[in-house]
């Protein structure tokens, strides 16, 4: 149903009925055959966790026996299985003694592959839970003899190689992987003579003795002739065929693809590096006229310059040496216990070398991030002098300083003009993390206030648009009163007041889509400026080269009017920009318009 996946069973022909084997309603996937064929196993969420944006956190292996006999075979305790063993190890032999007769007498038989059997009857109900507890599962694979699960499952910092017997339920941890971001993901296969495990991860194959658990690299030395044109020229054709085929509506918004396929491809001659050719792509894939098209070039990034920040706001002074504090940026590297720098302070010196001179004090911070830095300020007013030893941050850092700095003046603004009465929680990304702010916020800080500013603006998306606009639709049902005194109420995890939210034109993605159906479920007006119609599912791919990416929007949402949210311009019911000369003042008229016809909202109730 939809994107919920269920694992099924088809005959390699094409022919019969599809059979659904996992029926579970969460995702299932990843489905492999044990190696005598009398089970399919495969990884799903039934059992597992979900995170606040209601994806799925951690697996299970779960597995279907395809006969009755395997399945009786897989119940039987440890003793139970070994005087069955014992009994199937004597058949053996006299199977063996009758072979060798056989062939002693010239009546040896050419043995024929089984076909793989399968007793549908009962079928549905010969599936059990493999793996002791859900995880975060990497890959997971059968032993040869179908009597172990073997998986790969992160705990901590890397995945682990975790060995499961089927029977005894006894786990064991065979050998601890690392695993560092960027470096893909990780796999498990079966050496050819299924004793040894060949373990995929951090970008290097590993051999691992499924009984010991020793490690063994397994050395990859090998060349190719690399003929990069060649190469780009291929992924020009794949990348036109997929998008022919992926894009989220048949006609392709009506263009001539054929004709501007061809138009494009007479520049790929032309094309030196994979900078130029991703610009290629976008400009190939940009004729679609939608968003979450076109192409991406990203190399590999050495020990390239990187200024640090020092968590101050300066400017030139008008006359005299160093450069004037106009703010000190709260958490950053200067705002220490006990720090004496203030707004009008002067910086002097930077590991002591003067600065405000003409020369961009910017390079004396060139790879400074997390290194002791020391710094000479003074004030201007009584001459005082003194230094300051700080570790300055990377830009990612100050970027995040930058933002909670941001949000901090807007809560405090919705406050203010308020009297208290609303509360301010911005949605950052459409993601578990802002759904985790989102609950501490406004059950947590504001769960007193009469209503709530929810600010999406700059918001790139992801997938949360349900889920927020879920939260933000409670309707009070029940008071919880034990012993006459208020206690709560119901739903409890949700907000079940007035709201109204701030839009602009930075909405993008599921910030598209999260105030379309904020709107479309009646839950309060919206403010700011239109969004741009850009609500699509997009698939991005990674190329054979990895520097490579480009995207193709795959999944379209339409309203119950008909229409596409893509290339649908959404128009908020208050038409409020924000002028540069008002933020220039400090104000956010966006947020005063917001607040503004909240509190008439109320007054009206």
């Amino acid at each position: 149903m939809g994107w919920v996946r269920d694992v099924g069973l088809l005959a390699a022909d094409g022919s019969g009925k599809l059979v659904n084997l996992s029926r579970s309603g969460h995702f299932d996937g990843n489905p492999r055959f044990s190696p005598d064929g009398s089970m399919l196993y495969w990884t799903t969420d039934r059992q597992g966790l979900r995170n606040t944006s209601q994806q799925s956190a951690t697996y299970d292996v779960y597995a279907a026996f395809l006969t009755q006999e395997g399945w009786d075979r897989f119940r039987l305790n440890k003793e139970e299985f070994a005087l069955l063993k014992e009994q199937e190890d004597k058949a053996k032999d006299g199977d063996k003694d009758k072979a060798k007769g056989d062939k002693e007498n010239g009546k040896e038989k050419d043995k024929a592959k089984e076909p793989l059997r399968i007793d549908w009857e009962g079928l549905e109900d010969r599936t059990a839970r493999l793996t002791a507890q859900a995880s975060e599962l990497g890959d997971a694979l059968i032993s040869k003899a179908g009597d172990r699960l073997f998986y790969l499952s992160r705990f901590h910092k890397g995945f682990d190689l975790w060995s499961l017997d089927l029977r005894t339920r006894e786990l064991k941890l065979l050998t601890k992987l690392e695993v560092r971001p960027g470096q893909g993901g990780v796999g498990l296969e079966r050496s050819s003579d299924g004793k040894a495990l060949l373990v995929l991860a951090d970008g290097r194959i590993a051999k691992v003795d499924p009984e010991s658990g020793k490690r063994d690299a397994v050395a990859v030395n090998g060349e190719m002739v690399h003929r990069p044109a060649e190469e780009r020229a291929y992924i020009y054709e794949h990348a036109w065929r997929q998008a022919g085929k992926k894009f989220y509506v048949e006609n392709l918004h009506g263009t001539d693809w054929p004709f501007y396929v061809a138009a494009y491809r007479r520049f790929l001659p032309h094309i030196a590096d994979n900078h130029d050719f991703a610009e290629l792509l976008s400009e190939l894939l940009g004729e679609l006229n939608a968003s979450h098209t076109g192409g991406r070039y990203a190399p590999p990034q050495g020990q390239g310059d990187a200024t640090a920040s020092l968590g101050l706001f300066l400017e030139s002074p008008a006359g005299g040496t160093g450069l004037r504090v106009t703010e000190v940026l709260r958490k950053g590297p200067v705002d220490q216990a006990g720090h004496r720098v203030k707004p009008g302070h002067l910086l002097l010196a930077i590991d002591g070398v003067p600065v405000g001179s003409a020369e961009d004090p910017a390079i004396l911070l060139n790879r400074k991030a997390g290194k002791p830095t020391l710094l000479a300020f003074q004030d201007p007013k009584d001459g005082a002098r003194w230094e300051q030893s700080v570790k300055p941050i990377n830009a990612g850092q100050e970027n995040e300083l930058l933002y909670t700095r941001w949000v901090e003046r807007c809560r405090e603004m919705v406050d203010r003009l308020s009297g208290g009465r609303l509360g301010y929680v911005h949605v950052r990304g459409m993601n578990d993390g802002s759904m985790r702010t989102v609950i501490d916020e406004v059950l947590g800080r504001y769960g007193a206030k009469e209503a709530l500013v929810v600010d999406t603006r700059f918001n790139g998306g992801g997938n949360l648009h349900e889920q927020l606009s879920d939260f933000l639709s409670g309707k009070k049902y029940f008071d919880v009163v034990p012993r006459g005194q208020a206690y709560g109420h119901q739903p409890l995890m949700k907000w079940n007041k007035p709201s109204i939210v701030v839009m602009g034109e930075a909405n993008y993605s599921d910030a598209h889509l999260f105030p379309v159906a904020y709107k479309l479920k009646n839950l309060g007006k919206t403010v700011g400026m239109p969004v741009p119609g850009t609500g699509t599912f997009v698939w991005w791919e990674t190329q054979i080269d990895p520097t490579l990416v480009f995207g193709i929007p795959q999944g379209g949402w339409i309203t119950p009017d008909g229409k596409y949210c893509e290339n649908t311009q959404l128009e908020p019911d208050l038409r409020v920009p924000n002028t540069w000369e008002a933020l220039s003042a400090g104000r956010d008229e966006q947020i005063e318009a917001a607040v503004k016809s909240l509190l008439a909202d109320l007054k009206a109730r």
